[in-house]
């Protein structure tokens, strides 16, 4: 059968257009849409102009500076409807709430990202992220220690930065 002919070898080349990429967040829009449909809510407007803002950001949030980034945006939303979202977001998976200080949360996306760990000035506030594979090794070790899977972790290490330690005692640098 060698001398048979191939069925495709005269089949025409075309150029096939290049498939757009999908945005990195659609799976994160159908997670939360899967939710809300779950919950019985709508994906509205409003709750798909958070998500977008949402998924924009690269660190911490608060919940003030993603309503301003909206408005910013050119839309508008309300405070309650944000801080709602925010809480679905979670519930959803998508968001993790974060606790740096008794004074403020912040949050940060943890679908299909990174998960980073905190280094926070307690003298001025300043929070840095911080990625080690060493402190994954430990938390794993840890785990395995205790016959536990380990799933996730966070840590949050307070100290003060060179800025904090040049900062005068009870003043403002």
């Amino acid at each position: 059968m060698p001398d048979s002919p191939r069925i495709l070898r005269d089949l025409p080349r075309v150029a096939i257009p290049s498939k757009q990429d999908a945005m990195p967040y659609e799976p994160v829009c159908a997670l939360f849409r899967r939710y809300l449909h779950g919950q019985k809510l709508k994906f509205t407007p409003e709750r798909a102009m958070i998500l977008d803002a949402v998924l924009r950001k690269e660190s911490l949030f608060d919940a003030e500076g993603l309503v301003d980034d909206v408005k910013q945006l050119g839309h508008r939303v309300s405070r309650a409807t944000a801080y709602r979202t925010l809480s679905h977001l979670q519930d959803a998976g998508i968001l993790k709430q974060v606790f740096l200080d008794n004074k403020q949360s912040y949050y940060e996306v943890i679908a299909g990202r990174q998960a980073y760990d905190y280094l926070i000035c307690v003298s001025t506030g300043q929070v840095l992220e911080i990625n080690s594979e060493k402190v994954r090794r430990l938390c794993e070790e840890i785990c395995k220690e205790h016959g536990f899977d380990p799933l996730s972790h966070q840590l949050q290490i307070y100290a003060v930065s060179p800025e904090g330690q040049a900062k005068p005692a009870g003043g403002k640098l």
